[in-house]
């Protein structure tokens, strides 16, 4: 059986496990099959095994099927939060079910080959894992900001990294902060580190009642009601930025975020790239100078848009740099 992807998988080739024997082809190549076959009665197929290959370029891709933004329950969080490894995994694979996980299928592996967020995920926890037996007294949130800050948007020749469905440059719709990297999270100078209270605070933002927080939290907190509570300033490494069309005219938005060294003392500059089309952005302060472990220092992004029509996307990337470290963070405007 030839298996032919549609346009929605594109060129991206799966290992599924099957009952027949198949061959998966891409949607050009599946596309030129069919032509072939629907224009000679007589035509005919030979198979070649050419071998494993590596190497091949690009390399790492956003998977077809990777999950994608905007956040809709959410817009001002971005989502998602990063990629890493989940198509094609070969890992050790139970006897109590046949590769394909259906009853009829009465064969039996010891290994097998799976794709999707089942896959990425345990990836994701190891290096949560692993930072944490390096960083005992680091937080889930700065385990995810170290993460995401050091995670990579480009391949080595400097091109943007490809979304696979479009074979098009992706977005941090599609890869959020960027591609994991093991090493560079290790060490990444600076995290955006968030708090139980922070997030209690994140839910008063969000007009949760009493009940609601108590029955997440575990515990009785009530917003203080003389306090200002914005969404937009829950210490996330990302920035989603929403301006609404009928409104028109011209709009601002301030983030705030606060860092947390965890490197040794140095001075940070802040830069944004590239120009976003009807977006000024601006940064307050431009510097932080931190010269002891765990020291905070905060900063503001303000964000004026222009009018544009609904359904416009532009996205950008902030970068805090010192020479020896940099922690990058994903901008996504939208316009709605």
């Amino acid at each position: 059986m030839i298996l032919a992807n549609n346009a929605a998988n594109g060129e991206e080739l799966v290992a599924d496990a099957h009952l027949l024997p198949v061959a998966a082809v891409g949607q050009k190549s599946g596309d030129a099959i069919k032509s072939y076959l629907f224009s000679n009665p007589n035509s005919t197929v030979t198979i070649l095994f050419e071998g494993t290959k590596v190497g091949i370029e690009p390399s790492p891709v956003v998977a077809a099927f990777s999950s994608r933004g905007p956040n809709s329950i959410t817009p001002e969080i971005l989502k998602p939060d990063m990629i890493a490894p989940g198509v094609n995994i070969l890992a050790g694979w139970s006897g109590a079910v046949g590769p394909t996980g259906l009853a009829t299928d009465t064969r039996r592996v010891e290994f097998n080959i799976i794709s999707g967020t089942s896959m990425s995920c345990p990836h994701v926890s190891g290096l949560a894992g692993l930072l944490k037996a390096a960083h005992p007294n680091w937080s889930p949130a700065a385990i995810r900001s170290a993460l995401m800050t050091t995670a990579y948007t480009e391949y080595k020749n400097k091109q943007k990294m490809q979304d696979i469905a479009t074979g098009k440059a992706s977005t941090p719709f599609d890869h959020g902060a960027g591609h994991v990297d093991p090493v560079s999270a290790l060490n990444p100078g600076l995290v955006y580190d968030l708090t139980v209270e922070d997030y209690l605070g994140f839910l008063c933002a969000l007009k949760y009642n009493e009940f609601q927080i108590r029955s997440l939290a575990r515990r009785s907190f009530s917003c203080d009601a003389s306090k200002e509570y914005r969404v937009t300033d829950l210490n996330y490494p990302s920035f989603a930025v929403n301006f609404d069309t009928i409104m028109g005219g011209s709009s601002a938005v301030k983030y705030t975020r606060t860092l947390t060294n965890v490197g040794s003392p140095g001075t940070y500059k802040v830069s944004i790239s590239p120009e976003t089309p009807g977006v000024k952005i601006s940064v307050e302060p431009q510097t932080l100078s931190f010269i002891q472990a765990n020291e905070k220092k905060s900063y503001t992004v303000t964000f004026t848009g222009s009018s544009q029509p609904s359904n416009t996307f532009s996205f950008a990337r902030l970068e805090w740099s010192n020479g020896k470290y940099t922690l990058g963070s994903p901008i996504a405007i939208s316009w709605t």
